[in-house]
């Protein structure tokens, strides 16, 4: 049986500099993961897969196979040295674990906790990878989404009461907030895309169809997407209300000065006479 452990980093991870500082400078594909050996922390490739291995993505996800929670932290600790987004390992909130069996069925069996396979094939493990850094990434990005959300609300809870209650550098640090939560969504998670093992092997395509359609990768992902264009909506409704509210003070500001300029031009035309 095959143990996997994935957990999402609070960032992207840059898989080309992270290489380069780990001694095997090489360029990785966007959709291309790092897999490295937990022991070494040297890469591998093909039929040079260990036991124990770590494959890591550029959306921020990490996978540790067969790995034991000391071998864990452990290796978060190693790569603490040349990422930091692995620092505080045991304050991580996304992990899920899932496991693979082999030889054990006739045909393929998919569950949410595990997979079992008549037949071992190395591309499996690639694909379970994949998906639950995938599902984690979500997991990730739907908190930072709702945090979003409970901030809007309660501006608009103040906007019902006729008041924006929203100055122009909060408005700017929540539109900011809205804008690079929708870049890591959409940006970095991929979840649209398939390893390109699955376009010549049947079989890999089943289990990464299966797998996604599971754990709702492509609904969870759209409903993310349907409320960053809510969030993006409801900004742009407080931009326009800033703008006006803006527009209006500066027309008081010109009502004011014409005003003292024609109290000034009265006082001087009264101590004249």
């Amino acid at each position: 049986m095959t143990e996997f452990t994935a957990y999402a980093l609070s960032g992207e991870l840059d898989l080309n500099r992270l290489a380069a500082s780990l001694g095997f400078p090489r360029r990785y594909r966007w959709e291309e993961p790092m897999i490295l050996d937990l022991a070494s922390l040297k890469p591998l490739s093909g039929d040079q897969k260990s036991a124990k291995r770590v494959y890591l993505y550029y959306f921020g996800g990490v996978v540790c196979v067969n790995c034991t929670e000391e071998e864990i932290g452990s290796f978060f600790w190693s790569m603490e040295h040349y990422a930091d987004q692995f620092r505080d390992h045991q304050a991580i909130k996304y992990r899920d674990d899932y496991s693979l069996q082999v030889g054990e069925v006739e045909k393929i069996a998919v569950t949410n906790d595990w997979a079992a396979m008549p037949e071992y094939d190395p591309v499996y493990e690639d694909i379970v990878c994949f998906v639950i850094a995938k599902s984690v990434a979500l997991e990730r990005i739907e908190e930072r989404v709702d945090q979003v959300l409970d901030e809007m609300e309660n501006v608009i809870a103040l906007l019902d009461q006729g008041k924006l209650g929203l100055s122009d550098k909060g408005l700017a640090k929540l539109a900011a907030g809205v804008l690079t939560y929708k870049y890591q969504s959409i940006a970095s998670i991929m979840v649209l895309d398939k390893p390109e093992i699955t376009w010549e092997n049947p079989e890999a395509d089943r289990l990464y169809l299966t797998m996604a359609n599971l754990f709702e990768l492509n609904q969870r992902y759209n409903e993310i997407k349907h409320k960053g264009e809510t969030l993006l909506d409801i900004t742009e409704v407080f931009t326009s209300l800033s703008h006006a509210r803006r527009a209006s003070r500066l027309e008081w500001i010109i009502i004011i000065l014409i005003f003292i300029e024609i109290v000034i031009y009265v006082f001087e035309i009264l101590r004249k006479g």
